[in-house]
């Protein structure tokens, strides 16, 4: 049997959300979250930048996940679905305790309100709103757990404990603590906090703002005209701040984790070629295999009936996004040594059954697959003809006749 040639060229990888043109976002959190009325500004941020969002809160002073997850309020914000994203903030404090206590008052919690925001509408993306650690650190814990006492200890607790969140609930994070603690270390004349120590001040909010609008819609928001009452050096300053640590690192906050990829691979003997899906998240699947024939299996086969160079598209989808990926294939079977014979002579079809008729030849395996490329049987032959029944399946079929030598394929048409 001769193997064929196969190169692949990757020419395109293309990746849309269906039917997005305004963000929805819902945020649930605390006075963190409703100091200086973050969603508001968030979304005044993004209305100078030209992006649409539209936003609702449910913040009540002092609130955590386990307060959320049975919160009525909460509850029926999330589901009303056709949310693009619900972020989640945690109390202040909890996410920053000892991971062991935090396994038990926080993350049984966070995965609630996954579930619930996920059962509500499977393509709403979780963003967990990752908080700052207090100027200080947390005195009145530090005597019990010594990383509380300053603020960088504090701090290397909530980016952990955030992250954690998002990579086991396959959601995304909001980096606010660590492009707060960037901010701190490079602009120590920036006063993010309120007089409490704990609270956002503007700066904070503003800031805050910033990341939120980068992690929501992928983009810098670096030249938005808002600036709330701050100046407009300050607010380039932290919407710069925002561009470094989110959209120059979005490997970092679990982004795109759920997207769906349509990578796919192949393998080529003579004209029969097998694809493989490698991307990721795909459910739904759209072939071409660029000679007339389609399907929509994940790991589909098809027969090519002639050498040339085919362009295979794929479209694979979750319902939520969607990617596509085309490749060049190149079929190029070696007929050397082979006399002008066609390996088939002859066709005889009735009532369903096909007769099939060789010229000088006495052995071999035979192919039959469906238009689309599913292999239906195959079978190794011995004698001048081979008798088959074609399934009524299928109104069209491929038969792939090979031999030590040489391929060919027919088309039967039941």
């Amino acid at each position: 049997m001769n193997k064929s040639i196969i190169v692949i060229l990757l020419l395109m990888s293309t990746q849309s959300i269906v039917g997005q043109s305004t963000k929805n976002v819902l945020f649930l959190g605390n006075s963190y979250t409703g100091e200086n009325n973050l969603p508001t500004l968030t979304q005044n941020l993004a209305t100078s930048l030209g992006d649409n969002l539209s936003v609702d809160s449910n913040t009540p002073g002092g609130h955590t996940f386990n307060g959320h997850s049975t919160n009525s309020t909460s509850l029926s914000k999330i589901a009303q679905g056709g949310w693009d994203f619900v972020i989640l903030q945690e109390q202040s404090q909890i996410p920053s305790f000892p991971p062991s206590q935090v396994a038990t008052d926080c993350y049984p919690y966070a995965e609630i309100l996954v579930d619930s925001i996920r059962s509500a509408d499977p393509c709403t993306i979780p963003l967990f709103y990752m908080t700052w650690g207090r100027e200080n650190g947390d005195q009145t814990n530090c005597a019990s757990y010594p990383p509380l006492c300053t603020y960088d200890g504090m701090q290397d607790r909530l980016r952990n404990s955030y992250l954690e969140m998002g990579f086991d609930n396959e959601a995304e994070v909001s980096p606010v603590g660590a492009t707060w603690q960037y901010v701190r270390d490079n602009h120590p004349s920036i006063d993010l906090y309120s007089s409490d120590g704990s609270h956002p001040s503007i700066y904070g909010s503003y800031l805050a703002a910033c990341v939120h609008y980068a992690s929501i819609f992928k983009k810098s928001p670096v030249g938005a005209s808002f600036t709330s009452t701050l100046s407009a050096s300050d607010a380039l300053i932290l919407q710069t701040a925002a561009e470094m640590v989110v959209i120059d690192s979005m490997e970092n906050w679990n982004f795109g984790v759920r997207d769906v990829t349509a990578a796919f691979s192949s393998s080529i003997t003579d004209f029969d070629a097998i694809f493989d899906y490698s991307g990721n998240n795909g459910t739904d699947f759209s072939w071409d295999f660029g000679d007339g024939n389609s399907s929509s299996l994940e790991n589909p086969s098809n027969a090519y009936l002639t050498n040339g160079t085919y362009t295979v598209e794929l479209i694979a989808t979750d319902g939520c996004t969607s990617d596509t990926s085309m490749a060049d294939v190149v079929i190029a079977v070696s007929t050397a040594n082979v006399t002008d014979l066609e390996v088939i002579s002859s066709v005889e079809q009735y009532n369903g059954r096909c007769v099939v008729r060789f010229s000088e030849l006495k052995h071999g395996t035979y192919y039959l697959y469906s238009a689309e490329g599913k292999l239906i049987k195959h079978k190794v032959f011995n004698g001048e003809q081979i008798s088959l029944d074609l399934p009524n399946t299928y109104q069209y079929y491929i038969l792939t006749i090979q031999s030590e030598h040489l391929t060919q394929s027919v088309k039967l048409v039941r």
